[in-house]
C-alpha cells in the first residue's frame, strides 16, 4: 500500500533482486557447510578417532539442523522499516517521522518511481 509520500532514496529498501541474491548466497553457503559435515561424518566413521560417538553426534546434528535453518533463512525477508529500529524492551512505539527542515534550506530532493 502506497503511503502517498515520496521516499528519500537513502530510505529506500533494498531491491527484490538484491534481497533474493543475498538469501541465495546464504542458502548455498549453509548447504555447502552441510556437505562438509557429511564428508567429515564419513571420514570419522572410516578413521574411528577417540570419542567417535561425540564427534558423530555433533557433526550429525549439524547435518540435520543446517538444511532446516537454511530453508527458513532463505524464505525470510528483511524486517519492515517500522520494526527495524525497535530494541528488546523498548515499548515506546515506532520512531517519529523526520520533519522537513524549516528556514532557508531547500527541501530534500525525492525520487518516486511509482506513478
Amino acid at each position: 500500500m502506497k503511503s502517498g509520500r515520496p521516499v528519500l532514496i537513502t530510505d529506500a529498501e533494498r531491491s527484490q533482486d538484491d534481497q533474493l541474491r543475498r538469501r541465495t548466497h546464504r542458502y548455498v553457503f549453509m548447504m555447502s557447510l552441510r556437505a562438509v559435515c557429511v564428508i567429515v561424518f564419513a571420514v570419522l566413521v572410516a578413521t574411528r578417532p577417540p570419542m567417535m560417538w561425540l564427534w558423530l553426534l555433533l557433526v550429525g546434528a549439524a547435518a540435520v539442523v543446517l538444511p532446516w535453518t537454511a530453508v527458513l533463512l532463505a524464505n525470510d525477508r528483511p524486517p519492515k522499516e517500522k520494526y527495524r529500529h525497535f530494541h528488546k524492551g523498548d515499548h515506546t512505539g515506532p520512531p517519529a517521522l523526520p520533519t522537513q527542515p524549516t528556514g532557508d534550506s531547500a527541501p530534500h530532493k525525492t525520487i518516486d518511481a511509482e506513478p
